[in-house]
């Protein structure tokens, strides 16, 4: 049986993942597809196929593209999740920051540079035209852990992760949300470490069709609401609205929405170029 190691957030996003890997459906297949849960977000999982330690992951569409831009050997395959990613802005609960304005020249907590939450404290940022060298400091924080202990420490002001994720840190008084900022874009795509995926095409194809035909249902699935509920300590009702906003998808990102994102990273400064779609890309039809 084919060892194929991926990684991916420890969050609602990916529990179809979980469910499919549960019910055996990849050893059906002749795979053994071990996950590995990514506390640190986007950033570590570039560090992850860029050294091997896992072939596939489901992860940030801006993080893997700038990652891949800055020489990670990997390709996006598909879209996972089309709708935007909903980034709750927070900070200490008895801090005296209160708007979006208060925080200006203030320091996010980011888990790691090239993150989802660093580079979307400069999406951020321009949204609200601030200064993108004067008004931005950063404070490596590594997760969502890390993000507790510093903004209650006073080591960072506010930190930038998934609204519904941190929900349960707000309604326990650690947090306090301010704002929200959506991604312009769909949130997360498949990508695949471009060596592993010369010779593994097949059984690539093979997990996507898997999990594609969870995802295609995932809404319908009975209690569904509840099961994510209890399996990641949320509200009945923030589960329900995450559903009603949330689109998974099971195709390949396009070339429109790939150059989107590379034009806003270059208008930040956050890549030094841009690149051609079919040098992110791999068309697995």
């Amino acid at each position: 049986m084919k060892i194929i190691n991926i990684g991916g957030v420890p969050e609602h996003f990916n529990l179809a993942w979980y469910l499919t890997l549960k019910n055996g459906e990849y050893k059906d297949k002749g795979i053994n597809l071990r996950w590995k849960d990514y506390f640190g977000g986007t950033g570590a999982m570039n560090k992850g196929l860029r050294e091997g330690e896992i072939d596939m992951a489901v992860i940030l569409t801006e993080g893997i593209i700038k990652d891949i831009i800055d020489g990670n050997p990997s390709k996006i395959v598909q879209t996972f999740v089309q709708s935007p990613l909903i980034w709750g802005i927070h900070v200490a609960h008895d801090s005296n920051f209160y708007k979006i304005e208060d925080l200006k020249g203030t320091k996010a907590a980011i888990s790691r540079y090239g993150s989802g939450s660093h580079l979307m404290a400069y999406i951020n940022a321009e949204n609200n035209d601030w200064d993108l060298e004067k008004d931005l400091d950063f404070q490596v924080i590594k997760n969502l852990d890390g993000a507790v202990e510093g903004l209650s420490n006073g080591i960072a002001d506010y930190f930038m992760w998934e609204k519904f994720t941190t929900k349960p840190i707000v309604d326990e008084g650690v947090f306090r949300r301010i704002a929200d900022c959506p991604t312009p874009w769909p949130c997360f795509v498949i990508a695949v470490n471009s060596d592993f995926l010369k010779s593994n095409e097949d059984d690539v194809k093979t997990i996507l069709n898997i999990i594609n035909n969870t995802t295609k249902e995932f809404k319908h699935i009975p209690s569904i609401d509840v099961t994510i509920a209890n399996r990641y300590d949320q509200k009945l009702e923030d589960v329900q609205e995450w559903l009603s906003l949330t689109e998974w998808s099971q195709d390949l990102i396009n070339e429109k929405t790939i150059m989107t994102v590379q034009d806003k990273l270059l208008d930040l400064d956050i890549i030094p170029k841009a690149i051609k779609y079919t040098d992110l890309i791999h068309d697995l039809k």
